[in-house]
């Protein structure tokens, strides 16, 4: 089996990404099986940024001075391939986008000799990246981040602090910090700074077990001493660095999702195609037949969301705060309910280990959470809405 590609042909798109998404998905139905050992995450993380490193696909995340792609990152690209991969297999989608997440930031706001050091390991897979902002008291209220950056001499700054739920805890090679240096208040003081996994006084604080396991862990900073040079930004932008960051990828969580969501009704069609229940093909009852139609409805609405957002992203647009927010809130809640659908289609064995749905069934439930629940996308669209109702009505004013 292979994902659904035929929304490629939409205007959204150019012939690059028309190439890109088959020449993925066949690489990823031919090799990303070989390398998922479930009861074995590290390990398996390692294999696939390898494999996918080794094959060119993590051109993506990287800019073309560095190798990449494209001139700059390209918002559809990183969509489509978290789309195809997840449709697959969501750890193998989890390695990929780590591997941009862990170095948007430095794309964006690194120096020169910043972005020459740590993209091309990146790109090739030889080096594993991380994205350290949530904190035990700190998620989705990022101005209540209470690690500290202080300088530490003319040229260094010492972190202290500790952050949670950090994907690839225990085995990136950097990660990308957000630390309050006291610039001003809230989000107006913060930075945002790359520590070495090999830096003194940097340590795993403990793993965390989830329902769909990956990497994930505590951190722990206890004066560890870090160069000025590694900071990302100008002093006092890191929430500028966070939430541009976050304005590329929030998109890209939502085609994760909807990867998740085509996989489900795939499941869903083969199954009621093929299961016969009191002497009938499962397919012909009208309650089926509701459910695979409220699926694919679902997943069109949520497609469209996402690839406009991320049309808008690369067309130039310096913001999609909005766009992205409703996309990433929509496509996340309706995968749940279309895997809901599936498993429930399944009867029984939609609960058994081992059998697909059960697996989308643990795997969506965090995307609903992470890079901002859909609690918090909800607050950011209607904030934006107010937002440009107070535009509107001063223009008109003046």
């Amino acid at each position: 089996m292979k994902p659904p590609l035929a929304h490629l042909a939409w205007p959204f798109f150019d012939e690059a990404h028309r190439k890109f998404g088959p020449a993925l998905a066949d690489w990823a139905s031919q090799t990303v099986g070989g390398h998922i050992d479930h009861a074995n995450v590290d390990q398996s993380c390692r294999l696939l940024v390898r494999a996918l490193g080794d094959a060119g696909w993590l051109r993506a995340v990287v800019p073309a001075a560095y190798g990449g792609l494209s001139e700059k990152l390209d918002v559809r690209t990183l969509c489509a391939a978290r789309e195809i991969l997840s449709w697959h297999d969501s750890l193998a989608d989890f390695a990929f986008a780590m591997q941009g997440l862990g170095t948007g930031s430095i794309s964006l706001f690194g120096s020169d000799q910043i972005k020459a050091k740590y993209l091309p390991p990146v790109r090739d897979g030889r080096h594993i990246a991380a994205f350290a902002l949530s904190e035990p008291e700190a998620g989705s209220d990022v101005g209540a981040l209470a690690t500290t950056a202080t300088k530490d001499g003319p040229a260094h700054v010492r972190i202290d602090g500790v952050k949670t739920w950090i994907s690839n805890g225990g085995i990136a090679d950097h990660y990308v910090v957000f630390a309050r240096t006291g610039e001003g208040p809230g989000a107006k003081g913060l930075s945002s700074f790359i520590v070495d996994a090999d830096t003194p006084g940097f340590e795993i604080a403990g793993r965390i077990d989830v329902i769909a396991p990956h990497p994930l862990a505590t951190l722990r900073f206890t004066g560890c001493r870090v160069p000025l040079s590694n900071r990302l930004g100008g002093a006092g932008e890191g929430f500028k660095v966070a939430m541009a960051t976050l304005d590329i990828f929030r998109s890209t969580v939502a085609a994760a999702a909807l990867g998740l969501a085509r996989r489900g009704l795939d499941e869903m069609v083969e199954r009621a195609a093929t299961r016969n229940l009191f002497g009938a093909p499962l397919a012909d009852m009208q309650l089926t037949q509701a459910a695979l139609a409220d699926s694919a409805i679902d997943i069109d609405a949520a497609a469209l969301l996402i690839y406009r957002a991320a049309w808008e992203k690369d067309r130039g647009a310096a913001r999609i705060t909005r766009e992205a927010s409703t996309a990433k809130a929509f496509a996340t809640e309706m995968a749940q309910r279309v895997i809901d659908r599936a498993v429930q289609l399944f009867g029984g064995n939609g609960v058994r280990v081992g059998v697909k749905v059960e697996a989308l069934y643990r795997e969506i439930r965090a995307l609903r959470i992470y890079e901002g629940a859909t609690e918090v996308q909800k607050l950011i669209v209607a904030r934006e809405l107010l937002k440009m109702r107070d535009i509107t009505r001063r223009d008109a004013a003046e």
